[in-house]
């Protein structure tokens, strides 16, 4: 599983990878955990608002930060 937080480096952003660490942590999913922070390349996830959450190429939150619980969640389906 491949997961990207896209964002600019905002505090928003850094929390965002925060918690997607903790909740891949937590469920002992194996990820790889990326983050975005070059505009080029968060512009081909065509989002509008950061920070944004992309799960093996889908972009599944963007605009706000999700809690830990919403990210494993998100991990599992």
């Amino acid at each position: 599983m491949e997961i990207k937080v896209l964002g600019t480096g905002c505090a928003s952003c850094k929390a965002l990878y925060t918690a997607v660490i903790q909740a891949v942590s937590e469920t002992g999913i194996e990820a790889k955990v990326v983050k975005v922070e070059e505009l080029t390349e968060i512009m081909k996830y065509n989002v509008m608002s950061m920070p944004a959450l992309v799960i093996d190429g889908k972009v599944v939150s963007s605009g706000r930060k999700p809690t830990v619980s919403e990210v494993k969640k998100l991990l599992v389906k």
